[in-house]
Order: C-alpha cells, then structure tokens, then sequence
C-alpha cells in the first residue's frame, strides 16, 4: 500500500521524536512530491497555491529539515540553493546542474568511487560531487 505523501511527512518528523507543525510537515510534502531538487522560491511557490507560509518560516523551516537529515541542500552553479527531501533517498549520490536552465538533478544511481579509496585513516563524514552541463530538456533536438 502507497502512503499518501502527508503521511510520509508526518511519520518521517513523527520518528525523530518532533513536532509535526503544518509548516514543516506541508514544506517536506513539496520536496517528497518534487522529481527533482527545488530553489526556496520554487517552493514558496507550490506552497503559495495551498495557503501562505511567510518568507521566514520557510527559510527556518528548511534549515531544521536539513539539520534533522530530512532534506538536503544543494548549491546550483548559479550560487542558489536547491532542497531535496532525504527521506526515501540513499545518501552519497552525486547532483547533475545545468548550466542552461540551473535545475539540478539527483543522480541516486551514480556513486562517487573516491569513497573506496580513501587513505588509511580517513573517514568521510561528507562529500558533495556536483557534475555540470545540460540537462535533456535544453539540448537540442
């Protein structure tokens, strides 16, 4: 049975012990729903055609859902940044920005090699593989 994304939302904050707020729990629904990574203002836009949530929330919001591992950001090659849920996605995966349109595009399938060739006593506690280019939509046909 497929959860509606509201319930995965809620269930998702719900296991780290946290409130639910409808703030927090409609912005993680708009990144749970969205098929790739999401510009503040895009998201202040889906979140606009449900009701209004100020500027300020969501910036706070957001935040929390990347302290709480809920959501990540990332930074597009034109210096703004692009939020994404964690909640169904393995960590580790590399980004693909295009330089055309400045979306930015998770790449679950494709897994950075460094990571296995780390020197002895080096642990990663984080890495950020962003590849740049065009994405199929602006390239020529």
């Amino acid at each position: 049975m497929v959860q509606s994304t509201k319930i995965r939302a809620e269930a998702a904050i719900a296991n780290l012990g946290e409130r639910a707020t409808q703030a927090r729990r409609r912005t993680l629904e708009v990144l749970l729903k969205a098929k790739r990574p999401l510009s503040h203002a895009e998201i202040e836009t889906e979140l606009t055609t449900r009701g209004t949530l100020d500027r300020v929330t969501l910036y706070r919001v957001l935040d929390w859902l990347v302290a709480k591992g809920l959501a990540h950001q990332i930074e597009g090659h034109d210096r703004a940044w692009r939020f994404n849920a964690t909640v169904d996605e393995a960590r580790g995966h590399a980004h693909f920005c295009c330089t055309d349109c400045s979306k930015v595009y998770c790449l679950t399938s494709v897994k950075p090699a460094f990571v296995l060739s780390l020197p002895p006593g080096f642990r990663l506690g984080e890495a950020d593989l962003s590849l740049r280019g065009t994405c199929p939509d602006c390239q020529p046909h």
